[in-house]
């Protein structure tokens, strides 16, 4: 406990004191800014000073903390520091040094296969003919240097037709590699509020070395009064990096322990977003970010503000797009999935062309296995409201790189990529599957007493009901959430099937007056089945009543017996239809089927357990029945959908059944399944927009369960129909309660984790 303390005190301050990586590169361009009035003297002498002051002992500049191996990041580094000292006339045995380290990793330059900088094949070259202009030399064969300067040219030719935005963005972005060849006009149109050319110091160096900007200037004064010395390879950057850490916190499952914290980070950039600040509205990835994590968390945001780049050629024409940048490709169809309306076109127009262009690059892609590819791949398969919580927790924690770091000029070190963050999630984790195996022994339990493991008509579907309530109500002290969730969704199950298989006609009106009745001793039952069915409804029920009862400060019982009967109702007519041959109409058989497949028990009593007080009046209101329904029209949908087959074999009718019927033959079935879907999509944003919405009659914690379940029925029948399936969930279970943390091996504290 004190240890998770301490993580959690060390992370609370990290999120208050954001620390940007140093960039050499970044720091030697801005080192060579003359001063205005005096171009023989240097205008920012410390950035000068600091380079003498950190030289590696290879005769490098560059972090080398990334890897051990070279990289043309550090070539590039390197070089932009020997041209900062040449053009002052100072450190001549650094440069000497500089020059022998290029030397001897030349070859790194030319090798294709290698990482590059953003640029590099522009900036580099363009460097080694700046530093060939200042008699410069390099221990290298001139052909290899030739060779380097001929492939600038080749692509700056190859591209030389193409006149899109996005293409004189990139020109305007390498202006270092470039020289003089660029206009003013060129470069100017690019130049933000804050003075800065792409918030890229290298950039606003580079253009004040060949065109006096007072707005520039001021940028880069700017930088070095706050950063000293060395500066970042952007600024500012703090939006993207309190936003990355929020995503990180809520991807690794510990957003609770910093809900102060996230909540000013929130409020800060919502005043943003509302005053259109540059810094998210001039970076894709940064706005998409932004977009999604603020609706999400409840701020209203319009998807008009992604306008911009609502078409595939729009992103194109933009820097990242002309990048092909994969991270902002990500954001924006990550972003699109956070509908809230059938007539948010921008979304859905976004979502279109995003998720094709990222099939194509993971297509073209093949067998590596690079990060943003599994990323990628991921996002793909599992839009975020087919994914159940602690089950995304596990992969993201398995998965966290504690060195993750991103290439732009320069590559930079995320501030949230740290060891603390991942210690602090994967002993949470772990500390909350020892309760959750805890609750699950209990609960195996609990069916053996009950005699539920008897029943031969029953599906036994303990560890899947339980895995619903363990992998989204997962916050250790919500025990009795998850043991009412779990229970009563065993109980339905086994009703469900009581009225499918397990009884006739006078058993199952027996059944349900015995219920009505509430007696815990009736004199006398059909069959033991239904005895042992009544039994643990009523014990069940009257049990978890009076712990709701105990925790609301008022009865709550016959509520909670008034949620049971109506499901049973709803069953008897289904029952009466299929026996009777009766074929309701569409609005008929929806009407029942929102009750009948019985989310009601499960969620509506859990309500009660997960901390506000819940007044008659709320659970009478409008927005707590059209939360249900909702809710429940995805998943009878979504169930119908792929039970079809099933279902007709055993001669019971479905949704897709009756749009079949009903429309006298003119649709197939699968465009009445395309049918179900758009309900099924439609229902899913109201649900979410009245869950995000502003507060109504029902709390947000309790509002949030509608949506935990419509993302558990979204994940068990998206694809097949997991629930019925013996095997199709197993894994999903195992991974959240039974299986350890995997850890990669170069976390240190993966061995505690996983308790090896």
């Amino acid at each position: 406990m004190q240890h998770r303390k301490e993580l959690q005190a060390r992370t609370r301050d990290q999120l208050q004191t954001l620390e940007l990586s140093t960039s050499l590169y970044d720091t030697a361009w801005v080192a060579m800014v003359p001063l205005r009035g005096s171009r023989q003297h240097p205008c920012f002498p410390q950035c000068v000073e600091w380079i003498l002051q950190n030289q590696q002992d290879d005769g490098s500049w560059g972090t080398r903390g990334f890897g051990v191996a070279v990289t043309r990041d550090v070539l590039s580094s390197t070089l932009a520091c020997v041209l900062a000292l040449k053009r002052w006339n100072v450190g001549q045995e650094h440069i000497r040094r500089g020059l022998d380290f290029i030397g001897r990793n030349f070859s790194i330059a030319m090798d294709e296969q290698i990482a590059a900088p953003v640029g590099f094949n522009i900036t580099f070259p363009g460097m080694l003919s700046l530093a060939m202009g200042m008699d410069l030399e390099f221990p290298v064969r001139q052909t290899d240097v030739d060779r380097l300067l001929h492939l600038r040219e080749i692509e700056l030719e190859r591209e030389a037709g193409d006149h899109s935005y996005g293409r004189k963005a990139y020109m305007a972005y390498v202006t270092e590699g470039l020289g003089t060849r660029l206009e003013w006009d060129e470069i100017m149109m690019f130049q933000r509020k804050n003075g800065s050319f792409f918030n890229c110091p290298s950039t606003t160096a580079a253009t004040l070395v060949n065109h006096y900007n007072d707005k520039a200037l001021q940028y880069l004064n700017c930088l070095v009064s706050k950063f000293g010395s060395a500066v970042p390879t952007v600024y500012p950057l703090n939006i993207y990096c309190q936003l990355s850490w929020v995503d990180a916190l809520e991807k690794m499952g510990i957003s609770q322990y910093f809900v102060s914290e996230i909540k000013s980070i929130l409020d800060t950039t919502y005043v943003s977003w509302l005053e259109r600040d540059e810094e998210i509205m001039l970076d894709i990835t940064t706005c998409a970010m932004a977009f999604r994590l603020l609706r999400m968390n409840g701020y209203h945001v319009s998807s008009v503000e992604l306008s911009p780049v609502a078409e595939a050629s729009s992103f194109r024409e933009s820097l990242q797009g002309y990048l092909n940048d994969k991270k902002s490709l990500i954001e924006l169809y990550k972003a699109s999935k956070v509908s809230k309306s059938e007539n948010e076109s921008i979304l859905d127009s976004i979502g279109s062309w995003s998720g094709s262009l990222l099939k194509e690059s993971v297509c073209s892609n093949g067998v590596k296995k690079a990060p943003i590819f599994e990323e990628m791949k991921y996002a793909l398969k599992f839009p975020f409201y087919t994914t159940l919580d602690r089950l995304d927790h596990k992969r993201n924690i398995e998965r966290f790189d504690a060195k993750d770091s991103q290439m732009l000029k320069t590559e930079y070190l995320l501030p949230h990529a740290n060891q603390d963050i991942l210690a602090l999630a994967g002993e949470d984790f772990s500390s909350s599957q020892s309760i959750y195996q805890d609750e699950l022994n209990y609960l195996e339990w609990w069916v053996k007493d009950e005699k539920l493991d008897q029943l031969p008509f029953a599906r036994q579907k303990l560890t899947y009901c339980y895995l619903s309530a363990a992998a989204t109500i997962f916050p250790r002290e919500l025990s009795e959430a998850r043991i009412a969730w779990a229970k009563n969704g065993v109980l339905t199950t086994v009703v469900d099937d009581f009225f499918d298989l397990g009884g006739s006609k006078e058993e199952l009106e027996n059944l349900l007056a015995l219920v009505e009745k509430g007696d815990g001793h009736p004199e006398e039952f059909y069959s033991e089945p239904r005895r042992k069915v009544f039994s643990a409804i009523y014990t069940t029920g009257t049990q978890l009543g009076a712990k709701a009862s105990a925790l609301q400060g008022r009865d709550v019982t016959k509520r909670l017996t008034e949620i049971w009967l109506c499901l049973m109702r709803s069953m008897m007519t289904e029952a009466e239809w299929q026996r009777t041959k009766y074929v309701p109409t569409m609005e008929e058989y929806m009407a029942n089927a929102v009750v009948s497949f019985a989310l009601g028990p499960i969620v509506l009593p859990t309500l009660y357990f997960v901390g506000p007080k819940l007044q008659e009046d709320v659970v009478r209101d409008h927005e707590y029945n059209e939360l249900f329904r909702l809710m429940s029209t995805c998943g009878r949908l979504l169930n119908d959908s792929q039970g079809f087959e099933r279902e007709s074999l055993e001669g019971k009718l479905n949704s897709v059944s009756l749009l079949v019927h009903h429309s006298g033959g003119s649709i197939s079935i699968d465009e009445a399944k395309m049918k179900a879907q758009k309900s099924i999509d439609t229902s899913r944003r109201n649900l979410l927009r009245l869950v995000l919405g502003e507060q109504g009659a029902v709390p947000r914690p309790c509002k949030q369960l509608f949506w935990k379940m419509c993302k558990i029925v979204h994940m068990f029948y998206s694809r097949t129909d997991g629930f019925s399936s013996p095997k199709e969930m197993v894994s999903a279970v195992n991974a959240v309660v039974k299986e350890p943390l995997k850890l990669k091996v170069s976390d240190p504290y993966g061995s505690i984790l996983s308790g090896n």
